[in-house]
């Protein structure tokens, strides 16, 4: 259970988020193929955290693929919206995934309140036997409108990460890499799992 097969499978169907996980496996030569690629089904999303929720789609993977597998959970976290939209950060945007929408819902319902929020990711490896590890991360700072920038994906371009000035939207794909959730939580697994090449 703690050996990494390859390729390793990504347990998403989210084109931006294999390609940022894919590019953070990147140093240490692993080789990696997209849930979507492998013609995977895309499991409902019925836990009631961000970790029940990575550790569902890494299964249903791993189970799938008879191959180890990589699922990420992760969301916008706004604490005077009660941690909404939190765990539905994707639900929010619908089924054609209209993020523009979605920001649009959460300057709407923010109005004048804090604008302090934070983004939680969640990884979760699943072997085929069962066996499961979990790494989280986060990155703090706040939301601002309108949005900016169009790189990255989901709520990117309302994101300004503390010590910032731009949202990860406007910001270079290598910054965010470096700094963000889910290079935090992926720190963690690299450093329990991934020895660089």
């Amino acid at each position: 259970m703690t050996t990494l097969s390859e390729p390793l499978v990504i347990a998403s169907h989210n084109p931006g988020k294999v390609a940022e996980i894919a590019a953070l496996l990147a140093p240490y030569g692993l080789a990696t193929v997209g849930a979507d690629a492998l013609g995977l089904p895309e499991p409902e999303e019925t836990g009631d955290s961000f970790e029940a929720n990575a550790a569902l789609k890494a299964h249903a993977a791993a189970r799938a693929s008879g191959r180890v597998a990589l699922a990420d959970d992760s969301g916008l976290v706004v604490p005077a919206l009660g941690g909404a939209p939190g765990i539905y950060s994707a639900r929010w945007a619908g089924p054609g995934r209209d993020f523009a929408a979605a920001m649009e819902r959460l300057r709407r319902e923010l109005g004048g309140r804090d604008r302090r929020a934070y983004f939680v990711a969640v990884l979760a490896l699943a072997w085929p036997d069962g066996g499961e590890r979990l790494f989280r991360g986060e990155a703090h700072g706040r939301v601002d409108f309108p949005p900016r920038g169009g790189r990255g994906f989901g709520y990117d371009p309302i994101f300004i990460p503390d010590g910032y000035t731009e949202t990860f939207g406007e910001m270079d794909p290598a910054l965010k890499d470096r700094i963000s959730h889910r290079a935090r939580a992926f720190e963690k697994l690299a450093a329990a799992l991934l020895p660089r090449r």
